[in-house]
């Protein structure tokens, strides 16, 4: 690959590690065409971006992000690796653990950039996939907020009843 080549595809990747807010890198070593395929496909249904990288080219768009948090991905670049890209930070967790399930365990995530947090190793997605996005926890507040004013507008229109029925 020419240099040329190699330094448009290092901007690239780094406008794309610009254009979203999370990256999970996962390992596809055991995936044949077939099931990279369906994995593709599954990731374009979720609204997540998948791409096949190589781990050099990777390193170097890290690096020209910037952020010293990337660091620690750079030990989990090795053997052949694909990076999800997406703006929901549970998505592509939860797309993983049901997607490995059915396909002996692939692909196994590596490392994560979620929250502006890193994680690292297989053994984090569990915690990836409790995430919850921005609009859920909006949605959290907002449930709890309401809970004590239904309650209060319950009680008063029973007071009301009451009173109606007493007259």
């Amino acid at each position: 690959m020419k240099k040329e080549d190699k330094a448009l595809l290092i901007d690239s990747l780094y406008e794309t590690i610009n254009n979203y807010a999370h990256f999970y890198v996962v390992d596809v070593t055991a995936l044949n065409a077939q099931t990279t395929s369906d994995l593709r496909r599954e990731c374009f249904k979720n609204d997540i971006k998948l791409q096949v990288v190589k781990n050099t080219l990777f390193i170097k768009a890290l690096d020209k992000v910037g952020n010293s948090d990337f660091e620690a991905f750079k030990p989990t670049l090795k053997e052949n690796t694909a990076i999800m890209f997406c703006n929901t930070a549970n998505k592509p967790a939860r797309l993983i653990k049901d997607f490995s399930k059915s396909h002996a365990g692939m692909p196994v995530l590596k490392s994560a950039y979620a929250e502006g947090m890193t994680y690292i190793g297989a053994d984090t997605l569990n915690s990836l996939c409790a995430l919850k996005s921005k609009n859920e926890l909006i949605a959290d507040v907002i449930a709890a907020l309401e809970s004590p004013i239904m309650n209060v507008l319950s009680a008063l229109e029973n007071r009301e009843e009451s009173a109606a029925a007493a007259e």
